[in-house]
């Protein structure tokens, strides 16, 4: 947007100032014209007086020719300039309007995403508020200073002895001492040493 923005700033800068230079042009061209077509009406009446004056004038009628046929070319030249900077233009700011509705629908899905993501942060707390008392303080403060250096993680589901957390295998040796813990024994990972929670796929 800010590229398109500033490209189009400048095609439009170019183009006033085209649309100044064509004015000025055929400001002049008109100029001429008028000039020549006075010294071709005193020539048609017959208003000159020594034969001098008169080829001074079909001098000078034939030296605005020259210059109008001159500045004509300019214009033509300014204008095709100028029609080349209103397609850029026109180019850019369709490019930035389809970038303003690119922008304005990325806005709206995150915006979307950012309510889901609120729903789920806050269906989440509700349910840790609903287990959290029957946790206990010590396994809840435990966790939570796993938490706050593992990642925001600091439990995860032991599954066909592999750790979810890290994604790393337990060792057999580790497997033999979970399995003969008690059931309400609050299991490690030795690598991450993230909580586990045994699950029926555990392995033990």
């Amino acid at each position: 947007m800010r590229e398109v923005g500033d490209a189009l700033v400048v095609a439009e800068t170019l183009e006033s100032d085209l649309a100044r230079d064509q004015r000025k042009a055929e400001g002049d061209v008109d100029q001429v014209r008028s000039r020549s077509d006075r010294d071709q009406q005193r020539l048609d009446t017959g208003s000159v007086g020594s034969p001098r004056e008169l080829e001074n004038l079909q001098s000078e009628i034939a030296s605005l020719a020259r210059r109008r046929s001159d500045l004509e070319d300019i214009v033509l030249d300014v204008m095709e300039r100028r029609e080349a900077a209103q397609a850029d233009v026109s180019s850019l700011t369709e490019s930035r309007s389809s970038l303003t509705a690119a922008l304005a629908e990325a806005a709206a899905k995150r915006d979307a995403s950012f309510t889901a993501i609120d729903a789920e942060i806050a269906a989440t707390r509700s349910a840790r508020g609903a287990v959290a008392p029957d946790v206990g303080t010590e396994l809840l403060a435990l966790y939570e200073k796993i938490r706050a250096t593992s990642d925001g993680v600091g439990v995860a589901a032991l599954h066909r002895a592999r750790c979810e957390g890290c994604h790393l295998t337990l060792n057999p040796s580790d497997l033999g001492q979970m399995r003969a813990a008690a059931p309400d024994a609050v299991l490690r990972c030795e690598e991450c040493r993230r909580i586990l929670v045994r699950t029926p796929d555990s392995g033990l």
